[in-house]
């Protein structure tokens, strides 16, 4: 509740805003002065008033005038972050403090604008910026600084710290929506035979699998032998197998529920699996109780999780070695969404496959191929049917 108290022709308003993150209580105060005019009952009026809009005011603002932006984003980290997000994004909010605490952590949170926000975001995309390329931070990479420093603010609205987000205000650069770049069907088929008659059997599966499957690189480290129904043909996801520098390779969920899903694939490509599991399970018995049993598909030599850095690395190699584009392992999925839009596969059914929580992020993905299928649909039609002006005919 507001007290009052009378200095001179004025009047002194304050209002309790709670305690800051040091147990101190925060004072919001106010100078209020009647018109000369007014008479007392008017003025005791006015002043009930006036207390009553700026205790109202101060609702939702707590340490305004005391907490900084770097303090509070490592309570944040405490309190939150480290309960509730996912461990690589945990780390990768981690791995934007030094930037934006250099720009920002010194200013107090009520006095961070827009103004101050977007200059920072801007500089993001100046050259020199990035000391690998030596250019500026990627959209994507600019957006994720912008994440972390809206989280923070939404934290401290939570909090009642600060009143308002400016995050929402600011103007970020536009994400570059050109389809990557992946293998051609000719492509594709050269690099599945050259595995086939070259790779050893655990990357023959590994990279056919991902061709077919269209499966991400963690849900394909993932995999156990126990989601795989060789009777069925269908291979069902249900966790990742990712990598942090503080937690090594661990286990964690899908990316979204909705990539929790079961895959029919080719009896090809189930053989060329249970092939790859006999001479699995003939490296286990040579290693004895050296093996570790975790029932992974795809694994070290001594059956422990692979590290999602093999694969691309051991496939880089393999592609410089044999005279192949190289585009990473990612393409694969690209090249999947591909095959199965130019096939006329409906968007629905292809964001299922992928494990897209939304068919919009497969639109927004595979605008140009399904632009493609469209166009190349419309062309069928014009080749089954003749049309032609009846002017013409007459004529």
């Amino acid at each position: 509740m507001a007290s009052i108290s009378k200095r001179g022709n004025s009047y002194r308003i304050k209002v309790s805003c709670g305690y800051d993150s040091k147990g101190k209580q925060v004072i919001q105060s106010k100078t209020w002065k009647p018109d000369p005019n007014m008479t007392p009952r008017q003025i005791e009026k006015e002043l009930q008033r006036q207390a009553v809009l700026f205790e109202e005011e101060c609702q939702g603002v707590g340490t305004v005038s005391n907490i900084k932006f770097e303090p509070l984003a490592k309570q944040w980290f405490k309190e939150y972050a480290e309960i509730k997000l996912r461990p690589r994004t945990l780390e990768r909010y981690h791995q934007l403090e030094e930037r934006t605490y250099a720009a920002i952590g010194h200013l107090k949170m009520d006095k961070i604008t827009m103004r101050h926000l977007q200059k920072f975001i801007d500089n993001l995309s100046e050259k020199g910026i990035n000391k690998r390329t030596g250019g500026g931070l990627a959209p994507k990479s600019v957006r994720h600084y912008l994440n972390f420093i809206s989280d923070v603010f939404d934290y401290a609205i939570k909090n009642r710290i600060v009143k308002e987000n400016p995050c929402r205000l600011v103007t970020l650069p536009e994400l570059n929506r050109k389809e990557k770049d992946c293998y051609t069907l000719e492509e594709a088929q050269e690099l599945i035979e050259r595995l086939k008659s070259k790779a050893p059997m655990k990357y023959q599966a590994f990279f056919i699998l991902a061709i077919y499957s269209g499966f991400r690189r963690g849900e394909m480290l993932g995999l156990e032998w126990k989601d795989i129904d060789f009777q069925t043909g269908i291979i069902k996801i249900e966790r990742s197998s990712l990598y942090t520098a503080e937690l090594g390779v661990y286990t964690d969920t899908t990316k979204t529920e909705g990539s929790k899903r079961m895959l029919k694939l080719p009896e090809a490509v189930m053989k060329l699996l249970k092939k790859y599991r006999k001479e699995q399970m003939i490296d286990r018995l040579k290693l004895g109780d050296q093996w570790h049993d975790y029932d992974r598909v795809f694994t070290k030599f001594n059956g422990e999780p692979m590290n999602p850095a093999t694969p691309y690395g051991w496939l880089k190699k393999f592609c410089e070695k044999e005279n192949i584009r190289f585009l990473g392992i990612h393409c694969f999925r690209h090249l999947n969404a591909s095959l199965l839009i130019s096939s006329g596969v409906d968007v629905k059914t292809v964001s299922a496959a992928l494990g897209h929580s939304q068919t919009s992020t497969t639109l927004n993905i595979y605008a140009h191929s399904f632009a493609s299928a469209q166009a190349q649909a419309s062309e069928a039609i014009a080749d089954a049917l003749t049309f032609s002006d009846p002017k013409k005919k007459k004529a």
